[in-house]
């Protein structure tokens, strides 16, 4: 589909996911073994044969630009394809990106160049499928100014959110950022609100109008939700895109999208990854997910003399070594190594993470290059973790980057 930029927005903080984001950003957290977050926003724009896209990084963008560059670097020769990623450059002045709409007005020089007839601006840390042409192909229906994205989301979440209220055309008539109370409901489910999932498709001018006014109004934000859409949506021509309708090939469900924004949605959206039927598929082939995978050998898994291996309900990625021990409903990334007579349960390994002879883990976040000392326990006594490591609301205890426990 011709006349089609995307610029994804890369370069969060996170700071709700300390530790794993204490060396890098947000959409460069790893995530369901072989991942990054920022994969499953590309992927859907790939699988969707939109292959001009700007990636814009800012905090701690090291780690995400190598990332970029091993697994989503596509070949010169054609060259109206490209997967660029561009560095925060201060371009309109020697500051940061002061929010979502300032960070596409810094870089607004790359729509004026490529002159497309659409600009999808989308998010890079939330895990869902998405056919992003039929979002398109209902922008374009509509005639609309902006269509936005949106998802039905229980009430009390609303203050995470911006909140969509649409007429029975689907058109915007009401839209409130974050409301901390009494949030507008959908009509006749008073239990749910209707949330912006932060992804947009914009005519391109009147994007860089609204760009244009709003870096001249001294009280804005410089943010979509705060103030693009709701100075936009009164005009009349914006439009909600109900995301459920969107149908991927090769998949009878639809509709999943889970924000892991916190350590106890980023461990709950692994965990839905090992339910007997998940509800978002890593297995495809008509809408694969392209990420990097270094040159490894399969996993492997051995008993040690009367130590017996038993994997039940996990993920395991390649390069990791499952030596005489015990896994249940755990994800592993690449090169992690369990020795003899441990028990790894409910936990994520974020990858190279060794955990020694005799441990007892239970959910838990190992990020990468940690060592966990032989004989050490985990997860089981949470005031006694709370001394040593970040423990979430809900006790999922977090070992940092390159951690050695116990030695």
């Amino acid at each position: 589909m011709a006349g089609i930029l995307t610029m994804i927005l890369a370069g969060g903080e996170g700071t709700r996911l300390y530790p794993l984001t204490d060396s890098r950003t947000k959409p460069a957290v790893p995530f369901g073994g072989s991942y990054r977050l920022i994969d499953f926003a590309l992927n859907n724009f790939v699988n969707s044969d939109f292959l001009k896209i700007y990636v814009l990084t800012q905090f701690k963008s090291q780690s995400l630009n190598i990332h970029l560059r091993q697994a989503w670097h596509l070949s010169g020769i054609i060259t109206d394809r490209f997967i660029d990623a561009v560095p925060a450059q201060m371009r309109v002045g020697k500051r940061w990106y002061d929010g979502t709409a300032d960070a596409i007005y810094q870089n607004a020089r790359f729509i004026e160049i490529n002159e497309p007839e659409h600009v999808c601006i989308f998010g890079s840390d939330h895990i869902y499928k998405m056919d992003v042409r039929q979002m398109v192909d209902e922008h374009r229906h509509n005639k609309a100014d902006l269509t936005v994205a949106a998802i039905k989301v229980p009430k009390e979440q609303a203050d995470q959110f911006g909140i969509i209220e649409v007429d029975e055309e689907g058109r915007m008539i009401g839209f409130e950022e974050k409301p901390k109370v009494n949030p507008k409901t959908i009509p006749g489910d008073p239990d749910h609100v209707l949330a912006s999932m932060g992804n947009y498709v914009f005519e391109r001018q009147v994007l860089l109008d609204a760009l244009e006014a709003d870096t001249d109004d001294l009280n804005s934000n410089h943010d979509f939700g705060h103030d693009i859409i709701p100075k936009l949506y009164p005009k009349g021509n914006v439009f909600a895109y109900d995301f459920t309708k969107n149908e991927i090939a090769g998949e009878s469900a639809s509709g999943y999208w889970r924000d892991v924004g916190t350590i106890d949605s980023y461990w709950a959206a692994h965990m839905d990854l090992l339910e007997e039927e998940p509800p978002f598929s890593l297995y495809n082939p008509k809408f694969p997910l392209h990420t990097h995978y270094p040159p490894l050998p399969p996993a492997t898994f051995k008993d040690v003399g009367d130590k017996k291996v038993s994997v039940s309900q996990s993920l395991i990625s390649a390069g990791s070594f499952i030596l005489g021990s015990e896994v249940n409903r755990s994800v592993f990334g690449f090169r992690s190594h369990v020795r003899p007579g441990s028990v790894v349960s409910e936990s994520i390994l974020i990858g190279n993470c060794r955990i020694g002879e005799g441990c007892q883990i239970r959910r838990a976040i190992i990020d990468k290059n940690a060592e966990i000392a032989p004989g050490t326990i985990i997860g089981e006594n949470i005031e006694d973790d709370r001394k040593r490591f970040t423990v979430s609301p809900e006790g999922i205890v977090v070992i940092a980057k390159n951690a050695k426990v116990g030695f």
